[in-house]
């Protein structure tokens, strides 16, 4: 008769033991989450001296995911404007060199057009280089 009661108790022991792994196993990803947060909430935990599990610090350790998911999506949309930004700028920066050389080269052919139009005329005149 004892027999099959040691066997019984074996198994609860075996699973107490469980669930202090998994108990820790959370504590560590809560302090490699949230540090401050998860310490405070680790703190609660040892001062009411509650075996299961913590809802106040599964909260705590969600609300820091969340917080930390949100800020890290309005830094990325922040560097996505910013670059956004900067190709607008330098797109319009290249508009205005473009157009510059294109009035450069008008102005260019329109030298080469005059310089040719007083080569011929001092030739025809008669006086040469």
């Amino acid at each position: 008769m004892e027999r099959p009661s040691l066997e019984i108790n074996l198994p609860d022991i075996h699973e107490e033991g469980k669930l202090y792994v998994v108990d820790s196993l959370n504590n560590l990803n809560k302090l490699n989450v949230c540090a401050d947060e998860s310490q405070h909430s680790l703190d609660e935990e040892e001062n009411t001296g509650d075996t299961g599990e913590n809802m106040a610090g599964s909260n705590t350790g969600n609300h820091c995911l969340f917080i930390t998911f949100i800020l890290t999506l309005i830094i990325s949309l922040a560097l996505v404007s910013f670059v956004i930004f900067l190709i607008i700028q330098t797109r319009n920066k290249m508009d205005q060199i473009s157009s510059r050389l294109l009035s450069e080269k008008k102005n260019i052919d329109e030298l080469k057009k005059i310089n040719n139009i007083l080569l011929k005329h001092l030739n025809h005149s008669g006086i040469k280089d």
